[in-house]
């Protein structure tokens, strides 16, 4: 790996380090390495609720720039219950934490994308959609995703979240956070019902043509459905 590259370590939760961590990002940071520190507060877990979580993100935050001497954070903010990032607790914790962080520092700040519905599906499409603008309008520098259901199944990601993950960015930016805040949570409320019923999608050669590495016919009638709610919603993006 290059210095450049990002050099990952990881915190534990909640507030807590190990000594193989230390060492890791004692070399990181000798090394002239560009360190990325890692952490994944969670929402009714030992922190608590959605108060007391977003002071421990904010916390472990900036945590990672004083003791571990990182050259930026990735966030992650995580249900307990669900196992997500794109939940309505997980994304008012990593708004707020961020938000708070933003208006007071020059901090570069990431968040990694967990959904709960496979790739394929209007509904991960959605939830992807969800955090992008969460971040975006709270002013994370860095997006990193998308780990589809919940990044526990193997070869269910592809580049079409990604894709939506980046283009609901931009079609944030800029924008009002009174009005995108209830952009979100009608956004949410479209999603967050299916929790329990949540679609597995398909894997990477199910909707990829795995010779031209791109995606199927199905999948981009998925991603235009996914389009034109979003549109509905308000966010004017595609109709440029």
């Amino acid at each position: 790996m290059r210095t450049s590259d990002s050099h990952e370590v990881s915190q534990l939760n909640e507030l807590k380090i190990d000594i193989n961590a230390l060492c890791q990002g004692a070399h990181y940071a000798l090394s002239g390495s560009c360190v990325m520190v890692e952490q994944m507060p969670i929402f009714g877990g030992y922190a608590g609720g959605l108060e007391e979580t977003a002071i421990v993100d904010v916390a472990t935050t900036l945590n990672s720039f004083v003791m571990m001497q990182g050259s930026w954070h990735l966030d992650g903010p995580v249900h307990v219950r669900w196992g997500i990032t794109t939940a309505r607790e997980a994304l008012a914790v990593a708004g707020h934490a961020a938000r708070a962080i933003e208006e007071n520092t020059h901090l570069i700040l990431g968040n990694q994308y967990y959904t709960l519905a496979g790739p394929c599906t209007v509904m991960c499409l959605l939830e992807t959609a969800a955090q992008a603008i969460t971040d975006t309008i709270s002013g994370r520098e860095i997006l990193s995703g998308v780990a589809s259901r919940k990044g526990v199944y193997t070869d269910q990601f592809t580049a079409m979240e990604a894709r939506m993950m980046g283009e609901a960015a931009h079609a944030v930016a800029g924008m009002d956070l009174h009005e995108v805040n209830v952009i979100l949570d009608k956004l949410v409320g479209m999603y967050e019902k299916d929790y329990k019923t949540a679609p597995a999608g398909k894997t990477f050669s199910e909707c990829y043509d795995v010779v031209k590495l791109v995606p199927t016919d199905e999948y981009i009638e998925v991603y235009n459905e996914a389009v034109k709610i979003l549109t509905e919603l308000g966010l004017t993006y595609w109709n440029k």
